[in-house]
């Protein structure tokens, strides 16, 4: 999980070497000091990147500032671009920023899930669907506060995680079902139970898996 606190410090640091290279420049644009100009814009490009997700209105700012052939005035750009993400953050924006950062990471495993199935690889495909399950039930635990942790240390099962979800509100009990099936399917392949479940069922586990990690945002 990406660390906010961290980020904002990174980002923190970055602005305050644009505002120590204007102290130092001769010019209120740094433009007189091209090298280190270059070597702060491409740190201010990895660190967005690095803490955003693909078509976030941070990543279009880059693409579109990106095409500037002025460095100073690019580096201006972004620069501008870090403060704002980093006042997001800061002012409570961690919930919808993290959950765009899981759906990105979840939808990564469907969507390999979707590739093996293209191939007919329904058993490797059910145990991929059903682990990006597992992994967004766990995250949605943390969350709404409810424990990952039984009472001794040990990590809970997945099943016991969804009732718990259902107990503390999250979700109603047909939902509740419906994750229990699909855990079943998921289960049944990881124990090589492969007449259990045919190709068509694994796409219906993919679509709905989809479908509950956009429901319920994690």
């Amino acid at each position: 999980m990406i660390d906010i606190g961290r980020t904002v410090e990174q980002l923190d640091e970055l602005i305050e070497t644009y505002a120590a290279l204007l102290r130092k420049s001769k010019w209120d644009d740094a433009s007189d000091l091209p090298s280190e100009s270059r070597v702060l814009l491409h740190r201010l490009d990895s660190a967005i990147n690095r803490v955003t997700v693909p078509n976030s209105i941070q990543r279009k700012q880059l693409e579109l500032y990106g095409n500037e052939r002025e460095t100073s005035f690019k580096l201006a750009e972004y620069v501008g671009v870090a403060e704002a993400l980093r006042d997001d953050l800061k002012a409570g924006w961690t919930e919808s920023f993290t959950e765009q950062v899981h759906a990105d990471t979840h939808g990564d495993y469907l969507d390999m899930a979707e590739n093996l199935l293209t191939s007919g690889h329904k058993d490797a495909a059910a145990v991929i669907a059903g682990t990006a399950l597992e992994v967004h039930v766990r995250a949605l635990c943390v969350k709404h506060g409810v424990d990952i942790e039984e009472s001794n240390g040990s990590p809970k099962k997945a099943t016991t995680m969804n009732a718990d979800l259902k107990k503390a509100g999250v979700y109603a009990t047909l939902q509740e079902k419906q994750v229990t099936a699909w855990m079943d399917l998921r289960n049944q392949a990881a124990h090589g139970n492969y007449e259990k479940y045919d190709l068509s069922e694994v796409r219906l586990l993919s679509v709905g898996v989809r479908g509950f990690m956009i429901k319920y945002p994690a």
